[in-house]
């Protein structure tokens, strides 16, 4: 498995950040935020899902099956010495199967970057079912108008208490928020980027 590594070699802290379903490890999104990540002190290594590898000889296939996701990242995370050495992360699908592996990998910790609580325009269809009794200490950071999950539905879910919500105003899934708001992209990828280096520092 090939990674993308940014921040200090030596940190006591690695994080491992997977994509999103239509994302590869190396769009400017994840390449910024990484840096951003890094800039806070943490090691940050981005890794890709099997279903990407056709991107560079001109293919296109849709994301893996849950399995084969799952295993992925079973597989990175063994690649970086083991749950117990590492964060695990993700955009949008990313972190959302990080979150289905996080307890059963053992991983420090869990950071979601705009998870994907329902399908847009189907908040019916709930992704939260393993949220609720999720053991592993976890970080959110959302969009408060993120089409997969706003802030007002949020609200509503039933979510274990080791997970914390940290809310970007007026961001949508990937925290950009809206010109009128008066904050900018830029201004939310760097507090989002701070408060995951601060949750990753803070673990024992």
């Amino acid at each position: 498995m090939d990674f993308l590594i940014d921040g200090p070699k030596r940190s006591k802290h690695t994080l491992i950040l997977a994509h999103g379903a239509g994302t590869p490890m190396d769009h400017a999104w994840m390449t910024t935020i990484a840096q951003l990540i890094a800039a806070e002190g943490v090691r940050v290594a981005r890794f890709e899902f099997p279903y990407m590898a056709g991107r560079r000889t001109g293919g296109r296939r849709p994301p893996d099956r849950e399995p084969a996701l799952r295993e992925a990242w079973l597989e990175a995370i063994e690649a970086l010495g083991g749950g117990a050495k590492v964060a695990i992360s993700g955009k949008s699908m990313g972190g959302r199967i990080a979150s289905l592996v996080a307890d059963e990998a053992g991983v420090r910790a869990l950071v979601c970057l705009g998870y994907p609580f329902h399908p847009i325009g189907r908040p019916e269809q709930l992704r939260t079912a393993h949220l609720a009794t999720l053991r592993t200490r976890t970080l959110i950071v959302q969009g408060e108008r993120d089409a997969f999950g706003t802030h007002d539905e949020v609200a509503q879910y039933a979510l274990s208490e080791a997970i914390h919500i940290a809310w970007m105003p007026d961001g949508d899934h990937s925290l950009t928020p809206r010109k009128a708001s008066g904050h900018t992209a830029a201004e939310h990828l760097q507090t989002a980027a701070g408060l995951v280096g601060e949750f990753v520092r803070s673990l024992a």
